[in-house]
C-alpha cells in the first residue's frame, strides 16, 4: 500500500470513529431527553431511590460536568460554570436553593445546541489532539488523552446517571 493511501486510509478510519463517538454522545442526549419528557418537572425533585440523590441534582450535575467539556476541549468559555458549587463540588441537599427544573432543563438543551456546533466545527485531527487538562509532555507519552477521550469519558458519565435516573420512572 502506498504511502497516500495509508494516509487516506488513517484519516477514513479517524473519521469513522469520531463519527462513532459523537453519533453515542447524541444517541445518550436524546435518550436522556426522551426521559426528561415523559416526567412532569416535580417528579424530577424527588431522589431516584430511598436515600439517594434527586432527579433535580443529577442534571444539574450533567450540565455543570459537560459545560466543563467546553473550555477542556479549547472550544471557548464555559456557559454555567456557576453550577460547579451546587452540583459538583458539593452533594444534594447542601443548599436551600438551586436552579428550577425549568431552568436546568433550558440550560441543557442550550449547552447541548452549543456542543453540537462545536463538535462539527472539529476535523478527525482536532480529536485526536491534546485536551486542556494534559501536559505536552504527558500527551506525548500518553496520546489516549485527547480530545475524542474527554467525549468517550463524558458519555460513559451521562449514561451511568441515566441509568440512576430511570430508576425514577419505575
Amino acid at each position: 500500500m502506498s504511502t497516500q493511501n495509508e494516509t487516506t486510509a488513517l484519516k477514513t478510519s479517524k473519521e469513522l470513529f469520531v463519527k462513532m463517538v459523537v453519533s453515542n454522545w447524541e444517541l445518550q442526549n436524546q435518550r436522556l431527553n426522551g426521559w426528561l419528557a415523559q416526567l412532569p418537572d416535580e417528579r424530577l425533585l424527588e431522589p431516584v431511590a430511598e436515600g439517594k440523590n434527586r432527579a433535580v441534582y443529577l442534571l444539574g450535575h450533567l450540565v455543570a460536568v459537560n459545560d466543563g467539556m467546553i473550555a477542556l476541549l479549547g472550544l471557548g468559555e464555559r456557559l454555567y460554570p456557576e453550577l460547579d458549587e451546587a452540583f459538583v463540588k458539593n452533594p444534594d441537599r447542601t443548599f436551600d436553593e438551586i436552579p428550577s427544573v425549568a431552568e436546568l432543563k433550558e440550560k441543557w438543551a442550550n449547552l447541548n445546541a452549543v456542543l453540537t456546533r462545536y463538535f462539527a466545527e472539529l476535523d478527525a485531527d482536532e480529536w485526536f489532539a491534546k485536551h486542556n487538562a494534559v501536559s505536552e509532555e504527558a500527551f506525548a507519552r500518553e496520546p489516549h488523552r485527547n480530545k475524542l477521550n474527554i467525549l468517550i469519558n463524558r458519555t460513559n458519565h451521562e449514561a451511568y446517571h441515566l441509568g440512576q435516573l430511570i430508576f425514577l420512572k419505575a
